[in-house]
């Protein structure tokens, strides 16, 4: 039996560097297919998606809401070549009772353990039309390494430079903010993975340079120091979320190859001020991530924060808008107040303004939100910014011997030369 796995194309942020990542929905969901599958994966941002009868049947993995119309042509298009089409990931579950209409079956909730009923159904005609696993869980010892040979590693390079690699430690989030719908989609309990399994999959990956994509490595301090005790002997080389900011935790993230992380930037506090110079001095990076139009943000706040973020000297800055996605607390109440002006889903790309901000009009956020991209990148451009962290990684690399002579070598010169011109 072949599957055919597609990853649709989404609309970029403007202003933001364009390249792609590997997916990491598609790579987990492949790993709990049987083993009598064949799987042929195509992801739609790298390479061109041709309709043919060529599989027997159809799954399209959409993790953004900007994928979710693209998604719904891909597979009304198979379903009139009368191909059956499943469909899964986070914007599955957001949007369920549309995605129905576009569909014959959807899966909602985690895989593990679960995919052969699928394809049992399937080879038996008895497809069911959902497959409701919302707040299940999975026994979390079923989750083992990823499918990433489905992958063609040659298409995720940018300018020679090879991406880097999404991987999982835990799921599961204890914390509710405001304007994520994580808590919908894996509940409020934090599931840490068991640390050998963690290692088994590390082990696994052969790209050194990884994204750690848990929505917070900060919420277990025990278990978050045995991770990167864990980490230190594989000397890989990682992005992620949050950590704690405790001198002992980044001690340890340090020594497990921490490279830089994500640092939400709400205020011009000391607080922030003061983060940002701990990972600093632990020869960690920062990589600011900004959310305008919240309630609380006036224009001089946001003019104040995109100064404040050059004061403090973060090494990226990743600038977005305020997104009432759905099942979120932010989309409940801009229902409720009438303040959701554009229900275009193709437009819910966090670049876009898409409802009516309370101290000024869509159109001046929208103003204010590329104003913050081109101020912030006004003297050293955002290729600029992420050479350097490049070269941070690399002298990393060389301090302790994992460095590669390969097709890097002449990724990071030929980055480099582009962004001399």
């Amino acid at each position: 039996m072949k599957f055919k796995i597609i990853y649709p194309k989404w609309p970029k942020l403007d202003r933001q560097t364009h390249f792609n990542l590997p997916p990491h929905g598609p790579v987990v969901m492949a790993a709990a297919i049987p083993e009598y599958v064949d799987i042929d994966f195509i992801d739609e941002n790298v390479e061109p998606l041709v309709i043919e009868d060529d599989a027997d049947f159809i799954g399209i993995s959409v993790m953004l809401t900007s994928q979710l119309k693209r998604g719904w042509e891909i597979a009304d298009a198979y379903r009139n070549l009368g191909k059956k089409v499943i469909f899964g990931g986070i914007s599955t579950m957001l949007h369920a009772e549309e995605t129905m209409q576009h569909a014959d079956s959807i899966f909602m909730g985690e895989v593990e353990g679960r995919m052969n009923e699928v394809f049992e159904d399937f080879k038996n005609g008895k497809l069911k039309k959902i497959y409701n696993y919302m707040y299940k869980h999975p026994d979390i010892n079923l989750i083992g390494p990823a499918r990433r040979d489905i992958l063609k590693r040659e298409l995720y390079y940018h300018k020679g430079v090879q991406m880097v690699d999404l991987f999982h430690a835990s799921r599961g989030c204890k914390y509710a903010c405001y304007p994520c719908c994580v808590t919908f989609l894996g509940g409020r309990q934090f599931r840490p993975r068991p640390i050998n399994k963690v290692v088994e999959e590390l082990e696994s990956i052969d790209n050194n340079r990884l994204f750690i994509v848990d929505n917070s490595l900060a919420q277990d301090t025990e278990w978050e120091k045995e991770l990167f005790k864990a980490m230190i002997p594989l000397k890989k080389k990682w992005c992620s979320h949050t950590i704690e900011d405790k001198p002992e935790v980044l001690d340890l993230a340090a020594q497990a190859g921490a490279w830089y992380v994500y640092q939400a930037v709400f205020d011009t506090s000391d607080y922030i001020k003061e983060r940002v110079k701990r990972y600093h001095d632990h020869g960690i990076l920062v990589e600011g991530t900004i959310l305008l139009g919240m309630d609380n943000q006036t224009e001089s706040d946001i003019l104040r924060l995109v100064d404040f973020l050059l004061e403090i000297g973060v090494d990226l800055a990743e600038f977005t808008v305020l997104t009432p996605f759905r099942h979120t607390k932010a989309y409940d109440d801009f229902i409720k107040e009438g303040r959701i002006i554009d229900k275009d889903w193709n437009n819910y790309n966090s670049g876009k303004v898409v409802f009516k901000p309370k101290h000024m009009s869509p159109e001046r956020l929208q103003e204010l939100y590329y104003y913050a991209w081109d101020t912030f990148y006004e003297n050293e451009t955002q290729e600029q910014r992420m050479f350097k962290m490049m070269l941070n990684v690399v002298d990393k690399e060389i301090r302790d011997g994992t460095y590669k002579s390969r097709r890097d070598d002449l990724a990071n010169k030929s980055f480099g030369k582009t962004i001399e011109r």
